[in-house]
């Protein structure tokens, strides 16, 4: 801590230091409130995406506290002349900084890309990479959080998640087509297992006809039910069933899952267990 001792600051200069602290401090805060108070006044008359405000407050805190610090160098002469130093013989420092700081850097970029062109944005459910689903709660200058069903906050670098691949299931259309799956054995009646699954899912409150004019003139069935392929054991049947959005998808799912197998033990439609057939080239020998 030689540096410092030589560092002599007068009372002025102390409250000086003390009030840009206070300064920036009630500045960022205010600042932040009043963006705040605007967004929840634009938000009840206009769809407007948070994404941007939330970047912007970080930005403004940022900016506010380095030019609080810039300010309070200025005040103490020693450190003054420090930073001026610096700045003169930036060569190798710059190379320094820059290579240290490089990360940092690229999470600002990628943060700032995120804002311009919105693969994402707050309050969208998103995957990113194998991570699990997530809504996103915030966008900072560095890093983006994320809120998994676990009510765990996922933070990930802004430079991690530009390089990722992001499935957004919120963007543009928030529908969700749901693929039910359910496999019935080769003893059971197909056209009746394909009709419950069709009626099940149908009589779900959170299914929605997401029908095309078209569709509906070519009597495309609200639900659509396929055989997909044939296993060791089982037809595979898949229904296509549509919902408003994600949360709602799991929800249905799991419904949908239970109410499919109580009607298919009712009606006689068998979900097999795997089956092995096992063949003996000799035959066992006999205790005698």
């Amino acid at each position: 801590m030689e540096f410092f001792k030589g560092v002599s600051l007068d009372i002025k200069t102390v409250l000086l230091i003390i009030s840009i602290l206070i300064a920036a401090t009630v500045l960022t805060r205010t600042l932040r409130w009043l963006i705040n108070k605007f967004f929840n006044a634009a938000s009840k008359k206009l769809k407007v995406d948070p994404t941007n405000y939330k970047f912007f407050k970080n930005a403004v805190s940022l900016i506010i506290w380095f030019g609080a610090i810039a300010a309070i160098i200025s005040l103490i002469p020693k450190l003054k002349a420090f930073a001026i130093t610096l700045l003169a013989g930036a060569g190798v420092l710059v190379a320094i900084i820059g290579f240290a700081a490089q990360h940092a850097f690229s999470n600002i970029i990628g943060g700032i890309f995120v804002v311009i062109f919105k693969p994402f944005r707050v309050g969208d459910m998103i995957k990113v990479g194998t991570l699990d689903y997530g809504v996103v709660d915030d966008i900072t200058l560095r890093h983006t959080v994320i809120n998994n069903f676990e009510n765990k906050r996922i933070i990930i670098p802004n430079a991690v998640i530009s390089s990722e691949t992001i499935v957004n299931d919120s963007i543009d259309d928030t529908k969700v087509c749901r693929f039910v799956e359910v496999g019935i054995s080769y003893d059971s009646d197909i056209d009746l297992a394909l009709k419950i699954m069709r009626e099940e899912a149908m009589i779900h409150p959170k299914c929605i006809d997401a029908r095309t004019v078209r569709d509906k003139k070519n009597n495309v069935p609200q639900v659509v039910v396929r055989a997909m392929s044939f296993g060791d054991s089982s037809i595979n049947l898949r229904a296509y069933v549509w919902t408003r959005d994600p949360l709602q998808a799991v929800q249905m799912h799991s419904d949908l899952n239970i109410a499919i197998k109580k009607r298919f033990d009712a009606e006689g439609i068998e979900i097999p267990y795997p089956y092995r057939t096992l063949v003996y080239k000799k035959d066992l020998p006999t205790n005698t």
